[in-house]
């Protein structure tokens, strides 16, 4: 077997592999001896007729078109690394005309779309903000505020529910004069406004004492999932048993020791300080980071094939089905309310696996032109992270990845060579106000700023 090389250009290679007539009666040779079992021909047993009896029966071709599948599939990988290709998409393979016979070698012309070299530029001294996040006290005070109402203890209330209330109540659902399966229950817990019942349920049993009983009247959804119900009129008989308020503790020094690893408020609230400081700095960098590569990205414009982007577009679909199933739903849920098709989710999200597929690929291209290299030390915390975090061990998980080292290695150079774009980079530091804050929230915030400064 002889390969060569044609071209390699617009993001396709093609190439030839040249296969002698000793190789083709070779594997001629081999598939009948592996085939012959199978083969029946009169007045011989099963697998003892001889080769030459069957070709004259079936034809000189018989084995012909299995022996040349059996080339290929050997003789393509050893091409690829021969002549330093590394295909993104499966090969087109075009025998010409040549006639095929035993003693006959054959040439056949390979076709295969390929990464386009990418030769980086304009990724030193990036110009970009980073906006960093002033952590404040009305911030602290919405983490206790939190922490508060975690650790908050339900009380009997001897009064009306109201909103935000938690009321024990039995329910039985019906649609008609029909009461439908999976709308009864008993001494149910239900915090009011939480949104965990179907719109409307909630908001009607505001109002409502222990010891009465209540008529819910809702519609469910067009999208609910159960298909016998969805948009279908439902009343709930509701009997509620009590009403229950949430007691906060109270914010002092023993809520710190009972709720958290310190003695005092205060060195609980610096605690707090620290950990969103620490958050709003790796923010920040993150959003630099992200900055910085969109810029690189814009200054850096290829092409790639098409499959490159069809693949990745395939492998977030993937990612998002997973996610989904986290959280107990599917792809067929989804559609429905979306109205659109697996294959209409997977076009829209085109654009993105394009990006995704070039920034990696630019990544990459400045690695190489920065000589980045990821270390066997490196490599070696790569796996026990990774093994930490799929609880495997070590071993297991290289045993798992074998041969797949090479994709490892070069995540960790992409991230190398992303820190080396940032710290290359020209950052402005600017603070960065959320959008939610009130308006009038920012406003004193500066005033007191500006009143500190004079």
């Amino acid at each position: 077997m002889t390969a060569a090389l044609v071209s390699k250009e617009n993001n396709e290679a093609k190439f030839t592999i040249t296969f002698t007539g000793e190789e083709f009666d070779a594997a001629t040779q081999k598939v009948y001896l592996a085939q012959r079992g199978k083969i029946i021909v009169d007045g011989f047993r099963k697998g003892k007729a001889p080769r030459s009896i069957i070709e004259k029966r079936y034809g000189e071709g018989v084995f012909f078109q299995d022996a040349i599948d059996d080339m290929i599939n050997e003789a393509y990988p050893k091409a690829l690394e021969e002549l330093d290709i590394d295909p993104v998409g499966y090969p087109n393979v075009d025998f010409g005309e040549e006639e095929l016979g035993k003693g006959k070698g054959f040439t056949i012309t390979v076709t295969v779309p390929v990464a386009p070299v990418v030769v980086p530029k304009d990724y030193k001294g990036v110009e970009a903000e980073r906006k960093i996040r002033k952590i404040t006290d009305a911030d602290i005070d919405r983490e206790l505020e939190a922490e508060q109402n975690k650790n908050a203890r339900l009380v009997v209330a001897e009064r009306a529910a109201q909103n935000g209330d938690t009321v024990i109540l039995d329910y039985a659902g019906f649609v008609g004069e029909e009461q439908f399966e999976g709308g009864t229950a008993e001494n149910q817990s239900l915090k009011l406004g939480s949104g965990q019942f179907i719109p409307g349920f909630e908001d009607q049993l505001v109002g409502v004492s222990a010891g009465e009983k209540k008529d819910v009247c809702v519609t469910f959804p067009e999208t609910y999932h159960a298909e016998n119900l969805a948009g279908k009129d439902a009343v709930f008989h509701c009997t509620v048993h009590e009403v229950k308020t949430e007691e906060l503790p109270e914010l002092n020094d023993d809520f710190a020791k009972d709720y958290s690893e310190y003695e005092t408020l205060d060195e609980f609230k610096d605690s707090i300080r620290k950990r969103l400081e620490d958050s709003a700095k790796s923010a920040a960098e993150y959003g630099a980071k992200n900055a910085v590569i969109d810029k690189v990205y814009e200054a850096n414009p290829f092409d790639v094939p098409q499959v490159m982007i069809d693949d990745e577009a395939e492998a977030m679909l993937k990612e998002m089905e997973q996610n989904m199933a986290y959280q107990g739903l599917t792809m067929d849920m989804y559609t429905k309310v979306l109205n659109k098709t697996r294959e209409d989710i997977k076009n829209d999200m085109k654009a993105d696996a394009e990006k995704r597929v070039k920034t990696r690929l630019l990544v990459t291209s400045i690695a190489d032109a920065e000589n980045i290299e990821a270390s066997d030390e490196e490599l070696e915390k790569e796996f026990n992270d990774m093994a930490a975090m799929y609880g495997m061990t070590t071993e297991d998980l290289k045993k798992q990845l074998a041969g797949q080292e090479k994709y490892v290695k070069q995540d960790i150079r992409n991230r190398k060579a992303i820190d080396f774009i940032y710290e290359n980079a020209v950052l402005t530091d600017v603070e960065d106000v959320p959008a939610e804050a009130p308006a009038e929230e920012a406003s004193e915030e500066k005033n007191a700023e500006e009143t500190s400064e004079n």
